[in-house]
């Protein structure tokens, strides 16, 4: 699949960093280092903007190594980038670690994953269809008795 974008960063441009990865990384475009404090968050721009086609949505996810080596994660997770959106694609950071977190310019922040996604019609009705889980809500499937 093809997908116009207009790079304004320093940095290449999203990347798939093995052969069967789902999300391609993206680096943060900032002037200076951005500290996020413990519990802080940031708006950290890329210096992207893309053209998606219609049905298709960017998602912004958290990457996993940040996450569990230094408590970097995405609000908003997954962000949601819709096929009309035109302006530049931002990241919210958060720390969820005791300690500070530079964010500097070229660090790779979060992943993009490219997605289908169909539109919805609500057909309003009186009754739903039954199933074995019924009206049944968190952790009512079954799974590791006492949590």
């Amino acid at each position: 699949m093809e997908i116009k974008i207009i790079n304004r960063s320093r940095h290449a441009l999203p990347s798939y960093e093995s052969l069967q990865a789902a999300g391609m990384d993206i680096r943060a475009n900032v002037d200076e280092p951005v500290v996020l404090p413990p519990l802080g968050r940031a708006l950290i721009k890329t210096g992207l903007f893309i053209a998606l086609p219609e049905g298709y949505e960017a998602q912004i996810r958290p990457r996993s190594g940040l996450a569990i080596k230094k408590g970097i994660t995405c609000l908003n997770s997954p962000g949601t980038i819709d096929a009309d959106y035109r302006g530049e694609i931002g990241v919210i950071l958060a720390n969820m670690s005791n300690e500070d977190f530079t964010v500097c310019d070229g660090d790779r922040i979060a992943q993009m994953v490219i997605a289908r996604h169909e539109r919805a019609e609500w057909v309003e009705c009186d009754v739903l269809d039954e199933t074995e889980r019924g009206a049944g809500g968190f952790g009512s499937t079954g799974g590791s008795k006492g949590l």
